[in-house]
């Protein structure tokens, strides 16, 4: 094999390389696990440090603002038998309630979920409730 083919075959397979390992590790810090509580919390250690979008429901009554700072929130998130303390410091959304659908973005910790900015999203019940309006037919109208 001449020399010059020897060099372009290196040259490919060592900028091949780097390409590679740096598109690995950047992908491997950006991965973010989309999860159900349930699916996390019975193995809550395996998941500590992780960025993580947790789905659940904000338990009645759990939802704390802080005394000093309001924008500081603690509350509870439940999926199946499994709950999670989030914290958070922002604004919340419009329709953050009690029981409402939530996903939250952030890292799970032994001290529980602390949420990252803008990290709260609540999902809009009213979408996925059935309609209570009565069923007219097109000649009745909304008189």
């Amino acid at each position: 094999m001449p020399k010059k083919a020897v060099r372009v075959l290196a040259t490919v397979v060592i900028l091949g390389g780097a390409f590679i390992t740096l598109l690995a590790t950047s992908m491997r810090e950006n991965v973010q696990f989309y999860k159900h509580v349930d699916e996390v919390m019975p193995a809550a250690a395996d998941w500590y440090g992780k960025t993580l979008k947790l789905q659940g429901n904000v338990v009645p009554g759990s939802i704390n603002r802080s005394r000093t700072d309001a924008l500081s929130y603690r509350f509870d998130v439940k999926h199946g038998e499994s709950v999670v303390t989030a914290y958070y410091k922002g604004v919340v959304p419009d329709n953050f309630a009690d029981n409402a659908e939530v996903v939250v973005t952030g890292r799970l910790s032994q001290a529980g979920f602390q949420v990252e900015p803008d990290g709260v999203m609540a999902k809009c019940p009213s979408k996925y409730e059935a309609s209570t309006a009565p069923n007219l037919s097109p000649s009745q109208g909304l008189n």
